[in-house]
Protein backbone atom coordinates (compact mmCIF):
# COMPACT_ATOMS: atom_id res chain seq x y z
CA UNK A 1 0.00 0.00 0.00
CA UNK A 2 1.53 3.31 -1.08
CA UNK A 3 1.52 6.11 1.47
CA UNK A 4 2.74 9.69 1.38
CA UNK A 5 6.33 10.22 2.59
CA UNK A 6 5.22 12.42 5.48
CA UNK A 7 2.51 9.95 6.61
CA UNK A 8 5.03 7.56 8.19
CA UNK A 9 4.35 6.93 11.88
CA UNK A 10 6.43 5.15 14.56
CA UNK A 11 5.78 1.42 14.36
CA UNK A 12 4.97 1.45 10.62
CA UNK A 13 6.81 -1.10 8.51
CA UNK A 14 7.92 0.17 5.10
CA UNK A 15 9.77 -1.28 2.13
CA UNK A 16 12.75 0.97 1.38
CA UNK A 17 15.94 0.17 -0.58
CA UNK A 18 14.68 -3.40 -1.13
CA UNK A 19 14.53 -4.13 2.62
CA UNK A 20 11.84 -4.06 5.29
CA UNK A 21 12.23 -1.35 7.94
CA UNK A 22 10.25 -0.42 11.06
CA UNK A 23 9.99 3.31 11.79
CA UNK A 24 11.36 3.87 15.30
CA UNK A 25 11.40 7.67 15.65
CA UNK A 26 10.15 10.45 13.42
CA UNK A 27 10.80 14.17 13.40
CA UNK A 28 9.13 16.77 11.19
CA UNK A 29 11.65 19.31 9.94
CA UNK A 30 10.86 22.64 8.30
CA UNK A 31 14.12 24.20 7.09
CA UNK A 32 14.32 27.90 6.28
CA UNK A 33 15.07 27.08 2.65
CA UNK A 34 13.46 24.28 0.66
CA UNK A 35 10.50 22.07 1.47
CA UNK A 36 9.62 20.34 4.71
CA UNK A 37 10.62 16.74 5.24
CA UNK A 38 10.30 13.93 7.70
CA UNK A 39 13.50 12.68 9.38
CA UNK A 40 12.90 8.99 10.15
CA UNK A 41 15.00 6.56 12.17
CA UNK A 42 14.48 3.13 10.63
CA UNK A 43 15.42 -0.30 11.99
CA UNK A 44 15.80 -3.30 9.69
CA UNK A 45 13.31 -5.89 10.96
CA UNK A 46 15.49 -8.82 9.91
CA UNK A 47 18.98 -7.90 11.16
CA UNK A 48 18.37 -4.87 13.40
CA UNK A 49 20.62 -2.42 11.53
CA UNK A 50 19.60 1.21 11.78
CA UNK A 51 19.26 3.88 9.11
CA UNK A 52 18.32 7.55 9.25
CA UNK A 53 16.60 8.83 6.14
CA UNK A 54 14.57 11.82 4.95
CA UNK A 55 11.19 11.54 3.28
CA UNK A 56 9.46 14.45 1.54
CA UNK A 57 5.70 14.82 1.14
CA UNK A 58 6.12 14.41 -2.63
CA UNK A 59 7.63 10.91 -2.23
CA UNK A 60 5.55 7.75 -2.10
CA UNK A 61 6.60 4.96 0.26
CA UNK A 62 5.42 1.35 0.22
CA UNK A 63 3.84 0.54 3.58
CA UNK A 64 3.92 -3.16 4.36
CA UNK A 65 1.26 -4.98 6.33
CA UNK A 66 2.61 -7.78 8.51
CA UNK A 67 0.53 -10.76 9.49
CA UNK A 68 0.30 -11.12 13.27
CA UNK A 69 -0.64 -14.39 14.91
CA UNK A 70 -0.60 -15.57 18.50
CA UNK A 71 1.61 -18.49 19.44
CA UNK A 72 2.38 -20.21 22.73
CA UNK A 73 5.99 -20.63 23.83
CA UNK A 74 6.73 -24.30 24.49
CA UNK A 75 10.47 -24.75 25.12
CA UNK A 76 14.00 -23.65 24.31
CA UNK A 77 16.67 -26.01 22.99
CA UNK A 78 20.19 -24.66 22.40
CA UNK A 79 19.72 -21.52 20.26
CA UNK A 80 16.23 -22.46 19.03
CA UNK A 81 12.84 -21.59 20.55
CA UNK A 82 9.75 -23.69 19.82
CA UNK A 83 6.29 -22.11 19.59
CA UNK A 84 2.85 -23.60 18.94
CA UNK A 85 0.12 -21.98 16.85
CA UNK A 86 -2.87 -21.46 19.19
CA UNK A 87 -5.36 -22.35 16.44
CA UNK A 88 -3.79 -25.14 14.37
CA UNK A 89 -1.45 -26.56 17.06
CA UNK A 90 1.38 -26.56 14.48
CA UNK A 91 4.83 -26.06 15.97
CA UNK A 92 7.55 -23.79 14.60
CA UNK A 93 11.13 -23.32 15.76
CA UNK A 94 12.81 -19.92 15.51
CA UNK A 95 16.28 -18.67 16.46
CA UNK A 96 16.65 -16.74 19.76
CA UNK A 97 17.89 -13.70 17.82
CA UNK A 98 14.38 -13.19 16.42
CA UNK A 99 13.20 -12.27 19.94
CA UNK A 100 16.27 -10.18 20.81
CA UNK A 101 17.16 -9.05 24.33
CA UNK A 102 13.67 -9.68 25.84
CA UNK A 103 14.30 -13.44 25.33
CA UNK A 104 15.21 -13.64 29.05
CA UNK A 105 11.54 -12.98 29.91
CA UNK A 106 10.14 -15.92 27.90
CA UNK A 107 8.24 -18.25 30.21
CA UNK A 108 6.74 -21.69 29.52
CA UNK A 109 3.22 -21.33 28.18
CA UNK A 110 3.59 -17.56 27.51
CA UNK A 111 1.50 -16.22 24.64
CA UNK A 112 3.57 -14.22 22.15
CA UNK A 113 2.78 -12.51 18.84
CA UNK A 114 4.77 -13.63 15.81
CA UNK A 115 4.85 -11.21 12.87
CA UNK A 116 5.36 -12.65 9.42
CA UNK A 117 5.73 -11.21 5.93
CA UNK A 118 4.67 -13.35 2.97
CA UNK A 119 4.60 -16.42 5.24
CA UNK A 120 8.12 -15.90 6.64
CA UNK A 121 8.34 -15.15 10.40
CA UNK A 122 10.37 -11.97 10.98
CA UNK A 123 9.83 -11.01 14.62
CA UNK A 124 8.53 -12.31 17.94
CA UNK A 125 6.87 -9.84 20.32
CA UNK A 126 6.49 -10.65 23.99
CA UNK A 127 3.73 -9.19 26.18
CA UNK A 128 4.54 -5.59 27.24
CA UNK A 129 5.00 -6.64 30.86
CA UNK A 130 5.74 -9.82 32.83
CA UNK A 131 5.60 -10.64 36.54
CA UNK A 132 8.93 -11.80 37.97
CA UNK A 133 10.21 -12.53 41.47
CA UNK A 134 13.21 -10.76 42.94
CA UNK A 135 15.79 -13.24 44.23
CA UNK A 136 18.44 -10.76 45.33
CA UNK A 137 18.17 -7.07 46.27
CA UNK A 138 20.88 -4.77 47.59
CA UNK A 139 20.34 -3.19 51.00
CA UNK A 140 19.25 0.44 51.14
CA UNK A 141 22.00 2.88 51.99
CA UNK A 142 20.89 5.14 54.85
CA UNK A 143 20.81 8.83 54.05
CA UNK A 144 19.75 8.40 50.43
CA UNK A 145 16.56 10.18 49.49
CA UNK A 146 13.81 7.69 48.75
CA UNK A 147 12.34 9.67 45.87
CA UNK A 148 15.25 9.53 43.44
CA UNK A 149 17.33 6.52 44.40
CA UNK A 150 16.78 3.11 42.87
CA UNK A 151 18.83 0.07 43.85
CA UNK A 152 19.94 -2.90 41.73
CA UNK A 153 18.09 -6.20 42.07
CA UNK A 154 18.37 -9.61 40.44
CA UNK A 155 15.30 -11.37 39.02
CA UNK A 156 14.54 -15.10 39.06
CA UNK A 157 15.67 -15.32 35.39
CA UNK A 158 19.07 -13.79 36.19
CA UNK A 159 18.30 -10.38 34.64
CA UNK A 160 19.19 -7.24 36.58
CA UNK A 161 16.73 -4.40 37.08
CA UNK A 162 16.69 -1.17 39.11
CA UNK A 163 13.94 -1.09 41.77
CA UNK A 164 12.73 1.39 44.42
CA UNK A 165 14.31 1.05 47.90
CA UNK A 166 11.21 -0.55 49.51
CA UNK A 167 11.37 -3.62 47.23
CA UNK A 168 12.89 -6.62 49.03
CA UNK A 169 14.10 -10.05 47.94
CA UNK A 170 11.11 -12.39 47.41
CA UNK A 171 8.85 -9.58 46.14
CA UNK A 172 7.00 -10.18 42.86
CA UNK A 173 7.19 -7.18 40.52
CA UNK A 174 5.92 -6.18 37.07
CA UNK A 175 8.76 -5.63 34.57
CA UNK A 176 8.59 -3.91 31.18
CA UNK A 177 9.97 -6.48 28.68
CA UNK A 178 11.07 -3.88 26.11
CA UNK A 179 13.62 -2.07 28.29
CA UNK A 180 13.87 -4.19 31.49
CA UNK A 181 12.50 -1.49 33.76
CA UNK A 182 10.49 -1.78 36.98
CA UNK A 183 6.82 -0.87 36.50
CA UNK A 184 5.15 -1.65 39.85
CA UNK A 185 4.80 -4.22 42.61
CA UNK A 186 2.72 -7.18 41.39
CA UNK A 187 -0.83 -7.21 42.76
CA UNK A 188 -2.12 -10.28 44.54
Amino acid sequence: MKINGNAIRPGNVIEHKNRLWRAVKIQHTQPGKGGAYLQVELKDIRDGTKLNDRFRASEDVERVRLDQKEFQFLFAEDEMLTFMDNETYEQISLHKDMVGEPVVYLQDGMTVTIESYEGEPISVMLPDTVIMEIVEADAVVKGQTASSSYKPAKLENGARVMVPPHIESGTRIVVNTADSTYVERAKG
